[in-house]
């Protein structure tokens, strides 16, 4: 039986590479990944909900979420790892300058700030950027409160901003590091929220100045959803590293209504852990 029959090249090789990718990250990290059987367990599942999504899913409002989801908006874009966590802990109160983590985390310090643009390049209000990263030291912290969710393994330094009327957001926060005992770049994990529409994840920041981010890492890595998420890091004249990363909404994310897709790398697909 051929579970991708009916899914377009594209969607086969989405789907194909996602589970390559989750076999990969167990070979080169077999101590974390022993430790996180389940997790790896409902990778695998996310990806055949994935495909059955997929063959559905051709708008925002019309997409299926999991039914593990508790999201208020549909998951569109899947397969994707965890993307329920981006209701878990939702705030009910939002800021434009949001912070990530406690303020005395540390690390050094970063400031992560960009526009977010609507299918038309104009500037978008009211969409809430959820973000989450390693701390210090490339783990993620649990959060006790979230023992058995998705928001679980995103750690403690997670946070959410909303944009302004321009369309405008921003985090503080500290410079994550690396995976210990991986090659994989530093990264922070950047979701959006179409409020009463739809959510779905988009390419991480990934840092220029990472002596990881290989020239082959680049060409795995960003695959251009939501625009690219490679960043040239500087520091401002009190020692911040500051970074920008703009959002375009809906670019290359797979059944976001409306919109032509254009092409991403071939060896990209799926939501890293």
């Amino acid at each position: 039986m051929n579970v991708f029959e009916g899914f377009t090249p594209r969607q086969q090789r989405s789907a194909n590479n996602r589970l390559q990718r989750t076999a990969l990250h167990a070979a080169s990290q077999p101590e974390r990944w022993l430790g996180r059987k389940n997790t790896i367990l409902n990778q695998l599942a996310g990806v055949v909900a994935g495909l059955i999504v997929l063959t559905s899913a051709s708008e925002c409002a019309g997409a299926q979420t999991p039914s593990r989801s508790r999201a208020r908006e549909p998951i569109i874009g899947l397969p994707c790892e965890g993307c329920e966590a981006v209701f878990e802990g939702l705030p009910a109160t939002i800021e434009t300058d949001a912070r990530i983590g406690r303020q005395d985390e540390p690390g050094q310090p970063l400031r992560i700030a960009g526009t977010v643009f609507d299918p038309t390049g104009d500037s978008a209000s009211g969409v809430i950027v959820y973000a989450y990263h390693t701390n210090s030291r490339g783990t993620y912290p649990p959060d006790d409160r979230y023992g058995g969710l998705a928001a679980y393994h995103h750690g403690l330094l997670r946070g959410w901003a909303v944009t302004d009327a321009e369309g405008r957001y921003s985090f503080a926060t500290i410079r994550p590091a690396g995976y210990p005992d991986s090659d994989l770049p530093a990264h922070v994990h950047m979701h959006v929220i179409e409020v009463g529409r739809c959510t779905y994840y988009i390419d991480d920041i990934l840092f220029e100045d990472d002596p990881r981010l290989t020239k082959e890492k680049k060409a795995a890595l960003i695959l251009g959803r939501g625009g690219s998420g490679l960043v040239a890091p500087q520091t401002d004249s009190a020692g911040t590293w500051v970074v920008w990363r703009d959002i375009h909404l809906g670019k290359n994310i797979p059944g976001y209504p409306g919109r032509a897709q254009q092409p991403v790398a071939a060896d990209g697909a799926g939501r890293r852990p």
